[in-house]
């Protein structure tokens, strides 16, 4: 009878938190529409201005000064609040390994307004990083709301932003994967059903506000037969090469900025606010995260020549305009250059090769996903957001395919995942540091661990981790030195706030090697 009321109790507790993921998940998904849509009016209206500026060109000289004085106000509001800097997605996991600490009030309304200027003006940022910063904020706020536990605030937050990167591109999965893959590491069930129910509430909220048609409705795709697969291969390689050279220069940029002369900081907003306006005067479809562009070119594709100064001109002002710290995002950006990547490589395969050009569509979607896999180096997100924004499962074993081998040129050359390397830049090396405040942790035994099998008292573990328990199933085992661990374990680990994220490395190390062994 005591393990049934165990079992009550743990499951009133994942009913109670899907509740509040719920409640995340509305919230988020009404901010995240609102702004999503504020941001597509916006950007609407500026395109027309443009197309006014060209035949009216005596304006030009007050949609300068106009530019000018949004960037100086874009510059103090961040300068007022700093979190709102960039995606906001390094902040998020940030605060999650308790080496970001963010006021959720000020941060969501300055995100939200910030945003809305910064991408709706049409500089190359993306929607999604901010999305997903807007959820997590109003998870932390629900919990405060709702005065819960310091371990209900991180799984509100994640669920939160699971639910914005849900809203901002209509995708569920990729929003709960997201945060499984490329935040936490590792599979709770706890976060996870609480991030599900909250992605998918955000998505039925944000399917209200914009309908059930694929975000990238590029229309029909044709299967890739066996015999084009060699392509993949290829395809996978190059991308690999492309995504690192994208790190290597987005990583660059704090310097590359550092040297212009006589411009303060505050006001590097400047710089694409007035780079902007020549591309919007002779390209005005050119302004924004580029999902447009990315329908255009699966229904009509461009000569070599043309996609080729696409992918440069997109290269150059989305690092122009992302590291000038305005509030906005890379994921857009980054899928959109990897569909322009997969159109240029499938038009050379058609002029070069002869391969038939009604797969060049497929090849459109197999880059954007390969591309986000070398940058981000979280392949199952990248597989089914791609999947989900075209709204078509035909093509997941070539995404599959190109996914991986990307994924592997990235990690042969010592790449890092994208948003762990800039939050890397955002604290600094000496990030971690005891805040006196308790986290509790989870780990997973993974099947190439050498903790399967082996009894805790085989191991060194981090002086600053103290392992309470193991979750097995449905049961919870309280552990001593002769507990012997299984694969699929999780276990629980006491350890301090400032330094959850250091005993998480140390323990994957420590679990790689048998010499860790004492």
């Amino acid at each position: 009878m005591k393990i049934n009321k165990q079992y009550r109790l743990w499951d009133d507790t994942r009913i109670v938190l899907m509740g509040k993921g719920i409640l995340v998940g509305l919230l988020a998904g009404f901010i995240v529409s609102l702004f999503r849509l504020a941001i597509e009016l916006i950007l609407k209206q500026v395109k027309i201005i443009y197309l006014f500026l060209t035949q009216q060109p005596q304006w030009l000289i007050g949609w300068i000064l106009l530019s000018v004085v949004l960037a100086v106000f874009l510059g103090h509001l961040i300068h007022s609040e700093s979190n709102i800097k960039g995606s906001g997605i390094p902040q998020v996991e940030g605060q999650l390994q308790g080496t970001v600490e963010l006021y959720w009030w000020p941060v969501l309304w300055k995100k939200f307004i910030g945003g809305i200027l910064a991408i709706g003006s049409g500089l190359f940022l993306g929607r999604e990083g901010p999305s997903i910063q807007l959820g997590a904020m109003t998870g932390q706020g629900v919990n405060q709301l709702f005065k819960g536990k310091r371990m209900d605030e991180k799984i509100l937050l994640s669920s939160g932003a699971s639910a914005g990167l849900s809203a901002a591109f209509n995708a569920p999965l990729a929003g709960l994967l997201f945060v499984l893959e490329e935040v936490h590491h590792n599979f709770s069930p706890l976060i996870g059903l609480t991030s599900l129910a909250s992605a998918v509430t955000a998505n039925f909220v944000s399917l209200n506000f914009f309908g059930l048609k694929p975000i990238l409705d590029i229309g029909s795709l044709t299967p890739l037969p066996l015999s084009e697969y060699g392509h993949l291969l290829i395809l996978g390689f190059l991308l690999g090469l492309f995504g690192l050279m994208y790190q290597k220069v987005l990583l660059l940029l704090p310097r590359l900025y550092g040297k212009i002369p006589c411009l303060s900081s505050k006001y590097y907003s400047i710089v694409p606010f007035l780079l902007i306006i020549p591309i919007g005067l002779f390209a005005p479809d050119l302004l924004g995260g580029g999902n447009e562009l990315i329908i255009q070119l699966g229904l009509s594709s461009p000569t070599i020549g043309i996609l080729a100064s696409l992918f440069v001109l997109r290269f150059i002002f989305s690092m122009v305009s992302y590291g000038s710290q305005l509030p906005g995002g890379i994921f857009l950006p980054i899928l959109t250059l990897g569909a322009i990547l997969g159109s240029l490589y499938g038009n050379l395969a058609v002029e070069f090769v002869g391969m038939d050009p009604i797969y060049i569509s497929s090849f459109i979607v197999l880059s954007m996903a390969g591309y986000f896999t070398a940058i981000g180096k979280a392949p199952l997100t990248a597989i089914i957001l791609v999947t989900e924004m075209v709204g078509s499962l035909n093509q997941l074993m070539p995404l599959a395919v190109v996914s991986l081998v990307s994924y592997t040129i990235a990690d042969l050359t010592g790449a890092k995942p994208i948003y762990e390397a800039l939050l890397e830049r955002l604290v600094g090396k000496d990030r971690y540091a005891l805040k006196g405040r308790k986290e509790i942790i989870e780990v997973t035994v993974q099947a190439e661990s050498i903790l399967d099998g082996g009894m805790i008292r085989d191991f060194k573990w981090p002086k600053e981790a103290l392992l309470t328990s193991i979750r097995r199933g449905e049961s919870e085992i309280i552990t001593h030195g002769d507990t012997v661990m299984h694969l699929g374990d999780t276990l629980i680990i006491l350890t301090d706030e400032g330094v959850t994220q250091k005993v998480r490395e140390q323990i994957k190390e420590m679990s790689e090697y048998k010499d860790k062994r004492i």
